[in-house]
């Protein structure tokens, strides 16, 4: 890349980062990250990539998500293991709806940083720095929780590190055997209050795993049945952090983050000419750029020129975040704009950061209204003749009551039942699993009217 290093964002303007009060013990900090192995791999970077290329071309799924700030106090094999419990659920009813791969990435093993609209916040008549995720400070209201701590990033390391380790051993060691997770989705089926409705494609995977079995694929002796590919993400806040975690691919060169496999720039910080644009356009993973309202189709094209100058397929990953109310009218124009350029991306969609709203003193995020907005996703590109490629949710494996509706209906009294996150809501276990059922409803139809499409052609 001309004229880039993976530290020649630190002489553009940026946004969202925190002053930290010691700047020699930061320096520190980031020689001894730039000294520790690296969390992912160049080579899981470039497989992902090409998995989300097929999901450029319509040849496959992007189901991302997970929480919206790890915490350093919530960290434990339980609660991993029922967030990837869930993610697997998920995965297996839209696979079986698009009857294509799901290509499966976790907010999670990094994911501890997060913008916010105000540099402070008060409470009473004390202001104090806002919390920014557990990588910086601490959510405690004190001015010593609340001053960035450098340290932090040693915490977060460690954690991703330990983090990652089981999710490997979930993936590959046996806990993703496809009968496993179906039996799990049946459990849910069978206790939902819409278990009438999402049972019938409950039956139809049944049907199907048996016929698969008895024509010999079965997970004992077809490994691709009991193991998976997951990879990890988080948008790419803390540039420093970044930075030090930059690696050389020892086999096939090129700069690469290592710590995650796709890493994102939020819809606060893609300034053109800004720090964090810089630093993603010269590495190597895929890479996500939020589209907000405010992005026009002209500043879309511009910063893609600048992050995929060569087009390649599954480098960049468009997530728009409109709101249900907006996504109708904002996602044509920059649909049109981007195909007039032949750009291959894949477009994913994120219904929740567009429809946070506030209810008895509390954020939350309306199910109707997620859902709504993954409608409308789908419907424009159905009429635009793009591809729906993918979602993207902030979601945990725990019941948690964050986000009001969906099957059990949490009402704005029940907010506060178990309302967990340190920042924003997510969809609890239940929810997400729903959505992934209605979701599969809709990736049913769109590969039923290909297939018809397909047909009248062949004639």
């Amino acid at each position: 890349m001309e004229n880039w290093t993976p530290g020649s964002w630190r002489g553009r303007p940026i946004e969202q980062t925190p002053v930290y009060p010691d700047q020699a013990a930061l320096a520190d900090v980031e020689r001894q990250l730039a000294g520790f192995p690296p969390l992912v791999f160049a080579g899981e970077a470039r497989n992902l990539k090409r998995s989300l290329g097929e999901v450029a071309a319509g040849r496959a799924f992007l189901l991302q998500g997970g929480d919206c700030a790890e915490s350093f106090g919530e960290h434990s094999a339980d609660n991993i293991r029922d967030f990837f419990r869930v993610f697997l659920q998920m995965a297996v009813v839209l696979t079986y709806a698009a009857a294509s791969p799901v290509v499966k990435v976790g907010r999670i093993a990094g994911q501890f940083a997060k913008p916010r609209s105000a540099p402070t916040e008060k409470q009473g008549a004390l202001e104090l720095p806002s919390y920014r995720g557990d990588i910086i400070n601490d959510i405690e209201f004190t001015a010593a929780a609340r001053t960035p701590d450098p340290h932090r990033q040693l915490m977060a390391y460690r954690q991703s590190a330990a983090t990652l380790n089981l999710i490997r051993a979930f993936a590959t060691g046996g806990f993703a055997n496809l009968v496993n997770a179906h039996r799990w989705m049946l459990g849910f089926v069978r206790n939902s209050p819409l278990s009438d409705r999402y049972s019938q494609l409950a039956d139809h995977i049944s049907e199907t795993l048996g016929f698969m079995r008895a024509i010999g694929l079965d997970p004992e002796h077809h490994p691709e049945l009991r193991q998976t590919d997951f990879y990890t993400s988080h948008e790419a806040l803390l540039l420093g952090y970044e930075q030090a975690l930059t690696r050389v691919d020892s086999l096939e060169g090129g700069y690469f983050a290592t710590s995650g496999h796709f890493l994102w720039i939020g819809d606060r910080t893609r300034q053109e000419d800004g720090a964090h644009i810089e630093y993603l356009r010269g590495v190597q993973n895929p890479i996500g750029l939020k589209c907000g309202p405010s992005l026009k189709p002209d500043a879309l094209l511009r910063l893609i020129d600048k992050l995929d100058p060569q087009n390649e397929p599954g480098r960049l990953t468009l997530i728009c975040r409109f709101g249900s109310d907006k996504a109708a009218e904002a996602l044509p124009p920059i649909l049109r704009a981007v195909a007039r350029e032949g750009r291959n991306v894949v477009w994913c969609c994120d219904p929740m950061h567009g429809n946070t709203i506030s209810a008895g003193g509390r954020k939350t995020r309306p199910f109707d209204r997620v859902m709504a907005e993954i409608r409308n996703f789908f419907e424009v590109h159905r009429a635009e003749g793009t591809y729906a490629g993918g979602i993207h949710l902030e979601m945990t494996g725990q019941n948690v009551t964050e986000c009001m509706g969906g099957a059990r209906d949490i009402s704005e009294q029940e907010l506060g039942v178990r309302y967990d996150t340190t920042c924003d809501p997510r969809l609890n276990a239940e929810q997400a699993i729903e959505v992934a059922f209605l979701v599969a409803e809709l990736l049913k139809a769109e590969r039923l009217a290909r297939g018809a499409q397909e047909q009248d052609a062949a004639e």
